[in-house]
């Protein structure tokens, strides 16, 4: 019977993008592999490099770095633009797992909204494995949401991400684009962002897999001495300029790999704060009213300056567990919402209009981004041995189920 429906799906040519949330015919296809068949995704292979032979990272040279591959480490404004004609773009991040703990949340707050050009807003999503549920990652990505890689253990002590190398950092980043595809049923192309847990910088070890396999950028690195004006995105062919707060950070010259600076906030004491969560002196938490002037405040900074990427990232358990900051952040998304200059995207799509700048006028004229929903099978997996250790798991996946949960050094659970 499932057999039937699946060639009564591919009869009908299902596959469809999605364009300002409506539904549009697309060649491309709606699903690889056959849920119901062995994944045919294989797990990569560690290229053979030598990290200690990576070369140090000069002073940048802006006669040779340029766009599209290439940017210093600078708050210039790229394409040379003026703050009055750039765009002012705000990133919404959460971290962590995705399970019907926090899905709702995230449909209540972020489901059916758009920026003032009438494309759908954005939020990107970086998630850890354990204890995901796949088939709610694959509804996140099918309402048009970035997916990124957040680890697949979230190990701690955050030590072990300061000292990971290049190994631990592959079996924990580039496997995980691997699982997070296949058990999601999602575009593993659109999978191109990485954070690592407690933003523990690893130096260059999780720069260099980013390069080797093919990640575009990471999101993990603070910054707290470029608040005013704020730093742009850029790349690490030379070497950066940004002040290292979480060390070990990177010091050779890695190509390919972006850097998206997480700017940090001013809280009451104007003390920084990378995650809105983790500033010390805030407003009281059942103040609305304070909370949504807090977060202006920080955002103007950007908007009136030289419009530097404002991220607000914030755990989602803070807004489910004080519900006046939550009714702040809801109103600070109407207010974006309504500036005709001002645009929530997913992350990614800071760095496409980064490569390419254009004035904001043409960016408002621009097509909305496109992307294609994949079908999920949902399959409810477990009890799953951890061979990690002694526990026990069930969880939700697009795919066939694996023979023990999925983990570092068996990312497919095979």
């Amino acid at each position: 019977m499932r057999s039937l429906v699946l060639l009564f799906y591919l009869f009908l040519g299902l596959t469809i993008a999605v364009v300002q949330g409506q539904f549009v015919p697309s060649p491309d296809p709606l699903f690889t592999p056959d849920p119901v068949t062995e994944p045919s995704t294989e797990e990569p292979t560690t290229p053979e490099r030598d990290p200690n032979e990576l070369p140090l990272g000069e002073e940048c040279n802006e006669e040779l770095c340029k766009l599209p591959d290439c940017r210093c480490s600078t708050t210039d404004i790229p394409g040379g633009l003026l703050p009055r004609n750039t765009p002012q773009f705000v990133t919404i991040t959460f971290d962590d797992a995705i399970n019907v703990r926090n899905i709702e949340t995230y449909r209540s707050i972020l489901y059916g909204r758009k920026n003032s050009n009438g494309c759908p807003s954005g939020a990107t999503f970086f998630v850890s494995h354990e204890y995901t549920d796949y088939v709610l990652v694959n509804e996140l990505y099918n309402h048009g949401y970035e997916i990124a890689l957040n680890s697949i253990s979230h190990r701690t002590p955050p030590d072990y991400w300061a000292t990971a190398n290049y190994d631990v950092i592959k079996e924990e980043i580039a496997d995980q684009r691997i699982q997070i595809a296949h058990f999601a049923n999602i575009s593993t192309e659109s999978v191109k962002g990485v954070r690592l847990p407690f933003l523990q910088l690893a130096g260059n070890a999780s720069f260099q897999v980013m390069a080797d396999y093919g990640l575009e950028y990471d999101s993990s690195w603070p910054t707290s001495a470029y608040r005013d004006p704020g730093l742009w995105p850029y790349t690490l062919d030379y070497a950066s300029t940004q002040d290292c707060t979480m060390p070990p950070c990177p010091t050779a010259s890695i190509p390919k790999p972006w850097v998206q600076p997480l700017v940090s906030w001013t809280d009451l004491q104007g003390l920084p704060c990378v995650m809105a969560d983790s500033c010390h002196f805030t407003p009281d938490l059942e103040d609305e009213e304070a909370w949504y002037k807090f977060i202006v405040g920080n955002f103007e900074r950007h908007y009136f300056s030289n419009r530097a990427p404002f991220g607000f990232h914030i755990h989602e358990w803070y807004l489910s567990s004080n519900p006046a900051v939550q009714a702040a952040f809801v109103r600070f998304m109407n207010l974006i919402s309504n500036l005709p200059d001002a645009f929530v995207v997913n992350s990614s799509e800071v760095l496409e209009w980064v490569k390419n700048p254009v004035p904001v006028d043409v960016y408002r004229a621009k097509p909305c981004r496109q992307w294609s929903p994949r079908i999920c099978f949902s399959r409810d997996c477990g009890p799953l041995a951890g061979e990690h250790n002694e526990m026990i798991y069930w969880f939700n996946v697009c795919n066939v189920c694996p023979r023990v949960y999925p983990w570092t050094g068996n990312p497919l659970g095979r």
